[in-house]
């Protein structure tokens, strides 16, 4: 452990848990990197990840975005090209985009969005996005006929959360640059969705806990 990350724990109480306030203000002030470190909300759930009717997946448009900028493909017919570059894709294109991505297996870019009539086409590369998690879906809003709304929702700070194999979800919420007020927002925004996203079929309390760190910062717990 860095002296810098020891230094940081000794202005934490580990028994505590913070209003979502102050533990802004501290994670601010324990994120000892030189770059504009990212703030992340970490959540248990009490699930079971093995369980089908127990996977947790949702979308939510954090009001704030996450500070990151993205790169959008948008896979389109030619007459869609136009509206999804002004919308603001960086990569646009149809089917030579997608023989592209065959040929080189890289895909240049964060998130993709596709016109319905592309998703046939896509299929082609369908293992090479889904395993960086960029194959568009029609559950996260990805796939749909109104591309310039699918674009200007990402570009607005729209993110697809989903918990991992452990039943855990990590998910940024801003840089530390940003106003505590508008980490808060984005926190609670979230949770919220978080919240409207449990299972039918879990009984117990929902989630079991909440940490709030920055990058390479210490975990500061949350009051849920």
């Amino acid at each position: 452990m860095s002296k810098r990350h020891e230094q940081a724990l000794t202005q934490i109480d580990q028994a505590k848990s913070y209003s979502i306030e102050e533990a802004v203000a501290l994670a601010k002030q324990t994120s000892k990197v030189k770059f504009d470190a990212t703030v992340e909300a970490h959540f248990r759930l009490n699930v079971d990840p093995k369980a089908s009717d127990q996977k947790v997946r949702t979308q939510v448009s954090l009001p704030h975005g996450t500070g990151k900028q993205l790169r959008i493909a948008a896979f389109v017919s030619a007459a869609k090209e136009k509206e999804a570059q002004s919308a603001g894709a960086d990569i646009v294109g149809g089917d030579e985009l997608i023989k592209k991505i065959k040929e080189t297996g890289k895909a240049d870019f964060d998130v993709a969005v596709a016109e319905s009539a592309m998703m046939k086409s896509l299929a082609g590369v369908a293992k090479i996005l889904g395993q960086k998690g960029l194959m568009p879906n029609p559950k996260t809003g990805t796939v749909g006929e109104d591309v310039v709304r699918m674009i200007s929702e990402l570009k607005g700070g729209k993110v697809d959360v989903r918990m991992d194999d452990s039943g855990n979800i990590h998910q940024a919420v801003g840089k530390v640059s940003f106003d505590d007020s508008k980490l808060v927002e984005n926190f609670s925004t979230l949770k919220d969705a978080i919240q409207r996203a449990k299972p039918a079929g879990v009984k117990k309390e929902f989630i079991a806990s909440i940490t709030l760190a920055t990058s390479m910062g210490p975990g500061i717990r949350v009051q849920k």
